[in-house]
């Protein structure tokens, strides 16, 4: 893979250069947040991997614009010392991927950035799901809540297929975590952060909500006023 590593701590970014050289990957590294949005803009990356705190411009600003004003889609693995469910949840509504809390294992930086940089957005033939007023065009990537187009994150997105494909049915957590993450689940507040932005995208701004939590279950998507 080609890499960008975005960190302004020095021994970070030779450890995970280092690294992930010695595995066979071609990397390139950025100690601020201008560089490396730079370089990020001007080459062709497989994966980046992005500090939250970085001098001249944050993570967070960077991923904002990296996804917003550039419309670049390269894979983003954020990492960050803030362990709390909201900090992750903020990395990833900003459009990061993934995210590995410091100190973590080399190891598994890269495993997730294997990940990410194969995960494909939903191929095939184009589909159209709809449970109640909310329609998922999988040749298009367009989700509708009535009239109101909703924009996801890659995650988000691949969680609300699976749901819709299985709708009134409950999905477990394990069957989750097993489509988007395969052998290499995250910790555990990795998917209810992506629940959290998809369950706000999908049902924050209306009266009918139809992401269901099923406690010690799972998740469902369905239409409550639908005949049981």
């Amino acid at each position: 893979m080609r890499l960008l590593i975005i960190e302004d701590n020095r021994d970070i970014t030779a450890n995970l250069m280092d690294f992930l050289e010695a595995r066979g990957h071609v990397v390139d590294m950025a100690g601020d947040g201008v560089g490396g949005l730079h370089l990020a803009l001007t080459n062709d990356y497989d994966a980046i991997v992005l500090d939250l705190m970085l001098p001249g411009m944050d993570g967070l600003t960077l991923c904002r614009k990296l996804r917003t004003e550039a419309e670049r889609h390269t894979p983003v693995l954020m990492l960050t010392a803030r362990d709390s469910l909201d900090d992750k949840i903020q990395g990833l509504e900003a459009g990061a991927d993934d995210y590995v809390v410091k100190p973590f294992a080399l190891r598994e930086v890269e495993t997730r950035l294997r990940t990410i940089a194969r995960r494909g957005l939903p191929q095939g033939q184009a589909q159209k799901l709809r449970v109640a007023d909310l329609s998922y065009d999988i040749g298009t990537y367009r989700v509708m809540r009535g009239e109101q187009a909703i924009d996801l994150p890659p995650i988000p997105l691949k969680l609300l297929e699976l749901l819709m494909r299985a709708s009134p049915q409950v999905v477990t957590r394990q069957q989750m975590e097993a489509v988007v993450w395969a052998d290499h689940p995250p910790d555990s507040d990795a998917l209810k952060a992506h629940l959290h932005i998809l369950r706000d995208a999908i049902d924050k701004a209306f009266v009918t909500h139809l992401l269901r939590t099923v406690r010690g279950v799972g998740y469902q998507i369905a239409d409550p006023n639908a005949a049981a």
